[in-house]
C-alpha cells in the first residue's frame, strides 16, 4: 500500500514539475507547423497557431494541480475550523453552523462557484477562492460528527472528570483521531477541485484565454472537432481524466491505509 501511494504521489509530482518547465514552450507559435496531427516530433499534435499541444497539455495539468493544492488546502482549513467550533461551541453556535453547512450544500454548486469566481476576478486567485469557499461542507460535517462522537466517549469523559481542559483533550486525544480523516479528505478534494476548475474555465467563467489551462484547451477545441482535428480535445481530456483518477486512487489508498492501521 505504501509503495502504491509513493508511486502515485511521485507520478503527480512529475506532472506538476514537467508543467512548470513547459511554461515558455507552451506559448511558442509556429505557423509553419500548424494543425499537425500527432507524430514523433509533436506527440500530441499542434493547434491552429502551431503551438505544441504536448507542452500546452502538461502546462495545463500543472496549473490544475496548483489550483487543486491551494484550494483544497483552504477548504480543509475552513472545514476543520467550522467543524471544531460546531462540536465544541454552544448549542446555538452548533445549530447556526449546521444551518450554514446545509445552506451551502443546498445552493446550486456550479452556479455559486461561477459567481464567486467572477466576483473575485477571472484569474487563478479568483478560481482558487471560488473553489475553496464551496468545497468544505462535506468535510466540515464529517469532522463535526467525529468530534461529537469523541466527546461522548468514555475515556474523554473520564479525562474531563480528572480535570483535563478542552485544549488538552483536543491536542492530545482528538487531533490524532481526526487527522487521518482530514488528510484523506484533503486529498479526495483534489478531483473535485480540478474538475470544477476545468468546467468553469471551459464555460468561460474561469481562467482567461491567454493561459493554457485544460478547460481553455477543451473549450477552444470545440470549434475544430467538426473539421476532424480530434487531437485538440482527446489528449487534454484524457490527461485531465488520468490526473483526476490518480488523485482519487491516492486518496482511496490513504483511506485504506489508515483503516488498516486503526484496525491493528
Amino acid at each position: 500500500m505504501k509503495k502504491r501511494m509513493i508511486f502515485l504521489f511521485t507520478l503527480l509530482s512529475l506532472f506538476a514539475i514537467a508543467g512548470y518547465f513547459c511554461k515558455d514552450n507552451a506559448l511558442v507559435t509556429d505557423f509553419a507547423h500548424k494543425n499537425m496531427s500527432p507524430c514523433l516530433a509533436y506527440p500530441f499534435g499542434t493547434d491552429w497557431l502551431g503551438r505544441n499541444l504536448f507542452f500546452r497539455t502538461f502546462r495545463g495539468i500543472s496549473i490544475s494541480i496548483f489550483i487543486g493544492v491551494i484550494s483544497a488546502s483552504i477548504s480543509t482549513i475552513i472545514a476543520i475550523f467550522l467543524g471544531t467550533i460546531s462540536a465544541f461551541g454552544s448549542k446555538k453556535m452548533d445549530a447556526a453552523i449546521t444551518w450554514f453547512i446545509d445552506l451551502m450544500i443546498g445552493l446550486p454548486h456550479i452556479l455559486l462557484l461561477i459567481v464567486l469566481s467572477i466576483v473575485a476576478g477571472r484569474n487563478i486567485k479568483g478560481v482558487i477562492l471560488g473553489i475553496a469557499l464551496t468545497h468544505w461542507t462535506s468535510l466540515a460535517r464529517l469532522i463535526r460528527g467525529e468530534l461529537l462522537q469523541l466527546k461522548a466517549s468514555i475515556y474523554i469523559q473520564v479525562a474531563e472528570k480528572l480535570g483535563k481542559g478542552k485544549l488538552y483533550l483536543f491536542q492530545n486525544h482528538m487531533i490524532p483521531h481526526i487527522l487521518p480523516q482530514c488528510i484523506t479528505g484533503w486529498i479526495l478534494l483534489f478531483p473535485h477541485t480540478i474538475l470544477h476548475e476545468s468546467s468553469i474555465t471551459f464555460l468561460g467563467f474561469g481562467l482567461k484565454s491567454n493561459q493554457p489551462a485544460i478547460g481553455i484547451l477543451l473549450s477552444e477545441s470545440m470549434q475544430y472537432l467538426v473539421t476532424g482535428r480530434w487531437w485538440f480535445a482527446v489528449f487534454p481530456g484524457c490527461m485531465l481524466v488520468f490526473v483526476v483518477l490518480l488523485f482519487y486512487h491516492l486518496g482511496k489508498c490513504l483511506q485504506t491505509y489508515y483503516e488498516q492501521k486503526s484496525g491493528e
